[in-house]
């Protein structure tokens, strides 16, 4: 298996991507790594997503539910007790995975819509629960974290950097595994995977599991980068959709596609922000045509097929 990955051209070309992206805070501002520091965090939670739906085949509608755990728990932690950042990381990462059982065991009892109810409901239930204990939490005014990562920007997106190209080469390697290969089967005929002998709701549970630990470590790491956590940053539907987004978006079963999707919807709303409200449904507009005229996303543009991956 790893010699297949090595022989893949989507790495070399990603990894030959990253090795410029590298070297931006030499010639870049400020203003410009902070925003694709946002951009590549976005890119991690988009490739987890794929994991379970471009593979799976199972509609989670509740992204934000996992990463909103693992921000929360590591925020709440840093503010309650302040134990060195890399102990309330793991807390946040435990959180989420912890939740990922709670929401995928009965989640996955259900198909089709129903499976996205569920998760649909589980943001619905966090949201709420952060506004009411805002003693806790902090509720729509937000939760100060006192501790940061790095006041350094070039530190933070490097950091970033490195967490997304570590988090894409293991999500790759998994998504052509056999576990993978397995999930795919599964997601495409549930019955005859099966009756191959494929235990289905095992495989998707660990898909959940790493998709939620994913999630999970980059919504805590978000936290200390951004030095807060609100509703807005990490939990609101709105997230979730443009997880999702992102991931279509740089093309379905690709994983290293989610990446594309997430930066260019980071980097174009924020560039048409002055806009105002206009800018959201340009970069809407722009996203739904590309993925209506190239089913494979931005990923299957730039190989030059038309068709889903």
């Amino acid at each position: 298996m790893l010699s297949r990955i090595l022989k893949s051209r989507e790495i070399w070309f990603s990894l030959i991507i990253v090795l410029c992206a590298a070297t931006l805070p030499v010639y870049v501002s400020g203003y410009v790594l902070g925003l694709l520091t946002i951009a590549y965090y976005f890119g991690v939670f988009s490739m987890a997503w794929d994991l379970l739906f471009g593979f799976a085949n199972e509609v989670n509608f509740g992204p934000s539910f996992l990463i909103g755990l693992g921000a929360y728990t590591a925020g709440i932690l840093d503010s309650l007790y302040q134990p060195p950042i890399f102990i309330c990381v793991l807390a946040g990462v435990a959180a989420a995975m912890i939740g990922g059982v709670v929401l995928a065991l009965p989640a996955l009892r259900v198909r089709g819509p129903y499976f996205g109810l569920t998760t649909l409901v589980a943001v619905l239930m966090l949201q709420n629960f952060v506004v009411v204990a805002a003693n806790l939490t902090g509720g729509e005014i937000g939760l100060t974290v006192p501790d940061i990562i790095s006041v350094d920007d070039k530190v933070n997106y490097w950091l970033a950097l490195g967490f997304m190209t570590i988090s894409g080469l293991i999500l790759y390697g998994l998504s052509r595994s056999p576990v993978g290969l397995i999930l795919q089967a599964s997601g495409q005929d549930t019955v005859q995977a099966g009756a191959l002998g494929f235990n289905i709701v095992k495989h998707k549970l660990a898909a959940f599991l790493v998709s939620a630990f994913f999630s999970g470590l980059a919504g805590a790491l978000m936290v200390f980068y951004l030095g807060a956590a609100s509703v807005t940053t990490f939990v609101d539907v709105t997230v979730g959709v443009q997880v999702i987004i992102g991931a279509v978006l740089g093309g379905r079963r690709t994983i290293l596609g989610a990446v594309l999707g997430a930066v260019f919807l980071i980097v174009a709303g924020e560039a048409l922000r002055p806009l105002g409200e206009l800018a959201t449904f340009i970069v809407s507009a722009v996203a739904l045509a590309v993925i209506l005229a190239f089913p494979g996303g931005l990923l299957g543009l730039m190989r030059g097929s038309r068709g889903a991956s």
